[in-house]
């Protein structure tokens, strides 16, 4: 395989999972098409940091960072200190895998491992296509992101069957532009990056996986993210032109500084 790959953790109060999505990577197919591991701490109030300094410290990779986020940047924030990390330090492509336990990376090695990102800008986990098993997942979540699926399918005009799981795959050079840079950096970037890759005609394409829910603790409330959701889409739908030129984030930031800690 060609190309360097970096595996990007998002870390917040996952201390007790973070142990376990680290141990994922130990696997010699992992390692057959991995080069590195970063973990990114938004400032956890637990003692995730620590567990994560210990768990990397066991990998053996050739590379292996962690970052503490100078503030809280949320979820989306995170992914631009990452995504600046594998620009700066030569990576090609970026896999998001989140640190609270919740996916697999064996669901993706298998199309690593056979190539198929080669062609691909983005290769997005997705909990609602056919393949993949929801484990303690409600049905009225369920039923509220197919919902949703379809409805940003509709305005985007191709079929999404997610708008953001906690495992994907992109091309580091995908954001050379900064295209990405004013998402908003909460819970909802991916909901932004997702219309923004179609918009941008990316190669999109998206593949099955194994998503549960056991000892984690969603920071995302179901009537929340609702009325983001439908505030993103009439945005969108209402005013495109001004919806890709907006700056999405409650508080615009020029960089996203963080401290290495190991």
């Amino acid at each position: 395989m060609t190309g360097r790959v970096l595996v990007f953790i998002p870390c917040y109060n996952c201390e007790a999972q973070i142990p376990r999505v680290l141990k994922q990577l130990e696997a010699p197919e992992v390692k057959a098409v991995v080069d590195g591991v970063l973990c990114v701490d938004n400032r956890s109030t637990d003692g995730t940091r620590e567990a994560a300094e210990a768990g990397l410290a066991k990998l053996g990779y050739a590379e292996t960072a962690l970052l503490h986020n100078d503030d809280n940047y949320g979820l989306g924030g995170s992914h631009k200190v990452a995504i600046n990390f594998a620009m700066v330090n030569g990576y090609d492509y970026l896999v998001v895998l989140h640190g609270d336990d919740q996916g697999s990376i064996a669901d993706l090695v298998p199309h690593m491992a056979a190539g198929r990102h080669k062609d691909l800008d983005f290769l997005m986990g997705a909990r609602f296509m056919k393949g993949s098993t929801l484990e303690g997942y409600s049905l009225l979540r369920t039923a509220a992101n197919h919902a949703f699926n379809l409805i940003f399918s509709a305005i985007s005009g191709q079929r999404l069957f997610d708008l953001g799981s906690g495992l994907n795959l992109f091309r580091v050079e995908a954001f050379r532009s900064g295209f990405h840079l004013k998402y908003a950096d909460d819970l909802t970037f991916n909901y932004y990056l997702i219309l923004g890759v179609v918009r941008n005609r990316f190669r999109l394409a998206f593949f099955p996986l194994t998503w549960r829910e056991d000892d984690q603790i969603s920071n995302a409330k179901l009537s929340k993210m609702g009325v983001q959701l439908l505030r993103i889409v009439g945005l969108r739908l209402f005013r495109p032109t001004a919806f890709f030129a907006a700056d999405h984030r409650q508080t615009p930031r020029a960089a996203y500084p963080s401290t290495r800690i190991a």
